[in-house]
């Protein structure tokens, strides 16, 4: 069953660490086998205040031990997540695909 990181990030200080760490942990994502469903601003704003300004990033993974894998990276985790301290507020989860019959 596919599972899914949801990050909402509001970047206060693109650096070209930032660069550097979007690029290398997309890199990780595809070796995981996951993919990006979502990754930017939003086109427009239809209701409430949590979105304007801030990005949205889905990646779908094809199952939870895949997602787990690139969050327990230890590259990710060593070389690649501290490369985004101090550029923004990140709000990250983890979710399961609902079963077919909920879908």
């Amino acid at each position: 069953m596919p599972a899914y990181i949801v990050s909402l990030c509001e970047f206060t200080n693109i650096t070209p660490g930032l660069m550097e760490y979007a690029q290398k942990s997309a890199d990780l994502v595809h070796e995981n086998g996951g993919r990006y469903i979502i990754r930017g601003k939003p086109v427009e704003n239809v209701e409430g205040d949590k979105f304007p300004g801030k990005s949205m990033i889905i990646v779908e993974f094809p199952t939870m031990e895949k997602l787990q894998a690139y969050l327990k990276n230890k590259d990710y985790n060593t070389n690649v997540k501290p490369l985004r301290k101090g550029t923004g507020i990140y709000d990250i989860s983890v979710y399961e695909a609902p079963p077919p019959e909920k879908q």
